[in-house]
């Protein structure tokens, strides 16, 4: 316990410590918000990876998939490293980086707005992002809090609320660098606490071979006379497997805190060399997680019930790592730590950021043009910046509260927190976001009418308990439908006008 105890207090301190180093570099908006926009490929790859990966992977989504789909849920990681990050950089991400800064876009919903020349899409898309970043929050918080309260015997309310305060601490300090930089130590920690884990949960079963023939003498839930399924390459249900990959790999590309890190990477250098670091990270982590997930069948316990008898997917991970050797488990709560304090990181400064830059000073742009223009004196245009700083620092404790307040009394497990909070997000803005950097037919009302498919087929099914389909598999039907969405209604609506898209799509000329 004193192990665990001193790794732990040991890795905030750092965290803290980071944060008042990068105190400096976050007295702008573009300081505290992007770093700068000239954050380097390793720390760009990271903090995307770290932000990625999380509590809700580890503790929800690894236990819950992991004992539906045994050892085939490894399909998961790799079609996050594969599609989640190797294609969203490839494809999102220089086109990001030139048209955002070109256009002067900070936030998601600020491109919306710039780019489809509406204030009102600004406006709704900020709503929608802070809402539905919420739940996503939540089951952050429920994850972490759920291995801290069985690793050190910490009641869970406490535990929320210490992850909640010192997150806040160093967001607030540092902004966007300091999140980066934690981003980057938390990353190593995941790699080697990883490798590490699956190896020492392998050999307690005896080695993989015995781990792997285990599983194949279960049998499947769906028959009971079948067995080798969890140990099959496409598993017991290949179907709904094929809907957490899409809904886990597709919805990065739509998610304000993912495609943000593209705002803020320094060239197309850093491009490319972000790439491929994190695309080794998401298979490293993102495989090893779900790879880990497969075996839990082998650690079958009291402590994974319910008192009504169903399976509490969420306590699967925890009860597997507590019959390991202490430093072992003390190495495992800085993982799941590492990996949930860089995500809360990235969404409570993406919510902050947000509501501050797209809703309480929407109708600044013109004084931000005259500052920009030299029209107005450096001390009204260190106020201007230092309010804004000051309002998104008061966002983030507003924020961090709402999310808390949720995750002490979750409604659902956390996959299927996750599945709400991602669905709504990447179905309303995956498509008109990425199509907008491509296509210049995209419409205006394209761009509605995708926030109103992507919102309202997530809330529909919410509301009615599911009537369409589970949350994860919703989320991917919210996700990929948003395309034909956009493309069928960019056909028979009102196109921009030719001035404003050759002044948007001349950014791709230049040099």
């Amino acid at each position: 316990m004193f192990l665990r105890i001193f790794l732990t207090v040991l890795f905030l301190l750092i965290m803290v410590g980071v944060g008042v180093y990068s105190r400096k570099q976050a007295n702008s908006v573009d300081g505290f918000v992007l770093g700068g926009r000239s954050v380097g490929g390793w720390l760009t790859a990271f903090a995307y990876g770290t932000s990625y990966f999380s509590a809700v992977v580890f503790i929800g989504y690894a236990g819950q998939f992991g004992w539906k789909y045994g050892m085939s849920a490894t399909w998961i990681g790799i079609g996050n490293a594969v599609i989640g990050s190797l294609l969203a950089w490839w494809i999102l991400g220089r086109r990001t980086k030139v048209m955002t800064q070109y256009i002067g876009s900070r936030t998601m919903p600020d491109f919306f707005g710039i780019r489809y020349g509406s204030q009102r899409l600004r406006v709704v898309a900020s709503v929608i992002a802070f809402v539905f970043l919420i739940p996503y929050t939540a089951g952050v918080y429920k994850g972490i809090s759920t291995l801290f309260e069985m690793g050190f015997g910490i009641p869970y309310i406490y535990c929320a609320v210490t992850m909640a305060f010192l997150t806040a601490v160093y967001v607030i300090l540092g902004g966007y660098k300091a999140t980066a930089i934690n981003d980057f130590i938390q990353g190593c920690i995941m790699i080697f606490g990883i490798v590490l884990v699956i190896v020492a949960v392998i050999n307690s079963q005896g080695g993989l071979t015995e781990a792997v023939g285990k599983l194949a003498a279960m049998p499947s839930d769906a028959d009971p006379a079948v067995n080798g399924k969890f140990a099959d390459l496409w598993g017991p249900d290949p179907w709904n497997l094929l809907g957490v990959v899409i809904l886990t790999s597709l919805g990065t590309w739509g998610l304000p805190q993912m495609v943000g890190k593209f705002y803020s990477i320094k060239d197309e250098a850093a491009v490319r060399r972000g790439t491929v670091i994190s695309t080794v990270f998401a298979f490293l982590v993102a495989g090893g997680c779900y790879f880990l997930g497969g075996f839990g069948r082998l650690f079958d316990s009291p402590a994974i019930y319910a008192a009504d008898g169903k399976i509490a997917f969420d306590s699967i991970i925890p009860s597997m790592l507590v019959t390991l050797d202490d430093a072992i488990i003390g190495l495992v709560v800085l993982l799941v730590l590492a990996a949930s304090m860089s995500t809360l990181a990235g969404l409570v400064l993406t919510s902050s950021s947000t509501m501050t830059l797209d809703l309480i000073y929407r109708d600044k742009r013109a004084s931000e043009a005259e500052v920009q223009s030299g029209e107005i004196d450096d001390s009204v245009r260190g106020n201007i910046e230092r309010r804004k700083v000051i309002v998104m620092r008061v966002l983030i404790v507003f924020f961090i509260a709402i999310s808390l307040l949720i995750a002490l009394n979750p409604p659902t497990f956390i996959a299927q927190l996750m599945g709400i909070s991602w669905g709504a997000l990447a179905g309303a803005f995956l498509a008109p976001f990425l199509l907008g950097l491509y296509w210049r037919g995209v419409t205006p009302a394209a761009v509605w009418a995708s926030f109103i498919w992507g919102v309202g087929i997530t809330v529909v099914n919410m509301l009615t308990n599911n009537a369409i389909a589970n949350p994860i598999n919703c989320g991917a039907i919210a996700m990929v439908g948003g395309f034909p969405v956009v493309f069928l209604v960019s056909l028979f609506t009102k196109k921009l006008s030719q001035a404003h898209l050759d002044r948007i799509f001349l950014c791709y000329k230049q040099k």
